[in-house]
């Protein structure tokens, strides 16, 4: 029997990355005291109004069909929160509720890419992106953001990559792994490349909620970019609702439409009580937001503070987001023996980011959706870990 290439187009180097979460589990299972610090599952409860309001949609029967692209309400929610959060004006018409972020970004590659296509991607870069896009049956195409420039884009590599067959790029701003939040001089030459060769913009702002020194600025609201743009985000992690699977892309209409056309044969609609859910997380829930990012940012210092200590680590401070990348090469290690050996003789599992992309070889990333404790415990053992392989290496 045969098979589509589908699912070899969706596998790759990316998927590897986490093997070395499956084994901290399973030590955890067998009575380990692992901190694993692998993925950015926030440890926070979701907010109380977004589960009461789920529990109550359930129990009035809300378990039928639901409007394909999201509820009335819950689409002017979502276009009224963009336009509070960027500036950038939206229509209910602009929105489109989907399965999570990942789900919106499988979407909107698979609308607006195909067979022939080239879509630039800055990396390092979140580990799904490469498959998602070659799912489209596009190539993607790579460009460096050079660790020596704390990982911010190569503008000059970025206009270099254009040919005549591109068709889009595809970023994450904030950045997962780096926690770089993009400049107005960067969004604003991606924009002119964008405008000069006629591209489309698919743009993962997930954690633009949560962003520290520099604010983040959505690129839709440049000029000329609302109606070539899909902002693709979710409640997952500013809210703490990964479970809830509540993501949104917002668009110009034409694109929402193709999407919705999609979202047919696809979802046939998301559960009415999780657009419930989602609706009172977008509209009452922005304090227990507020009190996770403070929460973030808090952390954000605790584990750059404490790792910065360590002669042999290259810690690189987030601009936003909810991981810290560090270097690791000086240690005498690269980033998956360093990884493995940690968790081993240390019982801390960190993830190696080399899958994120060729800049960030020799650095693993770190989650900071653990409690202050916790990564404070793990950043002691990591310390203790690079302390006793600088003394193995002593005369």
């Amino acid at each position: 029997m045969k098979f589509s290439n589908l699912t070899e187009r969706v596998s790759g180097e990316g998927s590897e990355a986490w093997k070395i979460h499956y084994a901290a589990l399973q030590a955890s299972a067998a009575g380990r005291k692992v901190i694993n610090l692998c993925i950015g599952d926030p440890n926070f409860d979701a907010p109380a109004v977004a589960t009461e309001a789920a529990i109550k949609a359930l129990r009035a029967g809300d378990s039928h069909y639901a409007d394909i692209p999201g509820r009335p309400e819950l689409r002017a929610a979502i276009a009224e929160h963009f336009h509070a959060t960027t500036g950038v004006p939206a229509e209910p018409e602009n929105a489109i509720f989907f399965a999570g972020a990942q789900n919106a970004l499988y979407a909107v590659c698979q609308v607006l890419f195909g067979q022939g296509d080239e879509v630039i991607v800055p990396e390092p870069t979140y580990v799904t992106y490469e498959a998602t896009i070659q799912a489209s049956g596009a190539t993607i195409v790579k460009v460096r953001s050079p660790a020596k420039a704390d990982f911010h884009i190569d503008l000059e590599a970025l206009a270099a990559a254009v040919t005549p067959r591109t068709r889009g790029l595809v970023f994450c701003n904030p950045n997962n792994p780096t926690g770089v939040v993009m400049t107005r001089t960067e969004l604003e030459a991606i924009a002119d490349l964008a405008r000069k060769h006629d591209l489309w913009l698919a743009v993962d702002e997930v954690y633009s909620g949560i962003t520290f020194e520099r604010p983040h600025i959505s690129i839709a609201g440049l000029p000329g970019m609302k109606e070539r743009t899909a902002t693709v985000s979710s409640l997952a992690k500013s809210h703490a609702m990964p479970g809830f699977r509540a993501g949104w892309v917002i668009g110009p209409r034409a694109l929402v439409d193709h999407l919705e056309r999609l979202s047919l044969c696809m979802l046939y609609g998301l559960p009415g009580f999780i657009q419930q859910a989602a609706l009172a997380a977008i509209t009452q829930g922005q304090g227990d937001a507020d009190a996770m990012h403070a929460a973030y940012r808090r952390r954000r210092d605790l584990v750059v503070a404490e790792l910065s200590k360590v002669q042999t680590l290259r810690v690189l401070q987030p601009e936003g987001g909810m991981f810290v990348l560090v270097g690791v090469e000086a240690t005498g290690f690269g980033a998956n023996d360093f990884a493995w050996r940690l968790l081993r003789d240390k019982d801390v599992a960190v993830l190696p980011a080399d899958a994120f992309g060729p800049s960030a070889k020799g650095h693993v990333r770190m989650s900071m959706g653990l409690e202050d404790s916790d990564l404070a415990e793990a950043a002691k053992r990591i310390g203790d870990f690079c302390h006793g392989l600088t003394a193995a290496k002593a005369p």
